[in-house]
């Protein structure tokens, strides 16, 4: 495949970065516990702030993975009654499976950065930083995958597909 067969939409950009974020995260955060074992079990030191930025890690790739999923339809799906449906139908059905998903990534951006702004006066005693910081990307997410619904939903009823962002 040649660069120029790549989506180069924002969206298809969007998701690449933020899948790509997410697997540096998760290698950062394998990293850290990798470290904090040695350290507890080797040198019978374990450092107090490990466990914390494993944790902050692993909600904020937890979080973006999940918006990438819905852009790349990797999330868990059950399509047994939609596909026993007739085609007009299964496309109602999708269409109602994205509003759905979308409105849950409406909830988690208000509902989000209303967990960021109530927490952050609270600080992550062994990493110094504000507690809210480990929220952020709820609020990121959700808007991610409300964008991402809506790009779904216009596809559907154009009738075409999303492309993957990693072909």
């Amino acid at each position: 495949m040649t660069t120029t067969d790549r989506p180069t939409d924002l969206s298809a950009r969007t998701s690449r970065l933020v899948r790509w974020f997410a697997c540096i995260g998760l290698l950062i955060m394998t990293a850290i516990i990798g470290w904090q074992v040695f350290a507890r079990y080797v040198m019978n030191a374990s450092p107090a702030w490990a466990e914390q930025a494993a944790l902050l890690l692993m909600i904020w790739y937890v979080m973006f993975a999940a918006a990438a999923g819905v852009r790349e339809g990797f999330h868990i799906r059950i399509g047994v009654v939609e596909n026993a449906l007739p085609e007009r139908l299964q496309r109602l059905v999708r269409t109602l499976g994205h509003i759905l998903v979308g409105l849950f990534g409406v909830a988690m951006l208000v509902w989000g950065a209303e967990l960021v702004s109530a927490t952050w006066a609270h600080d992550i005693p062994t990493l110094g930083l504000p507690r809210g910081v480990a929220y952020v990307p709820m609020p990121v997410s959700g808007l991610l995958i409300l964008l991402f619904s809506i790009e779904h939903i216009v596809a559907l009823w154009k009738g075409r597909e999303v492309r993957d962002a990693w072909n």
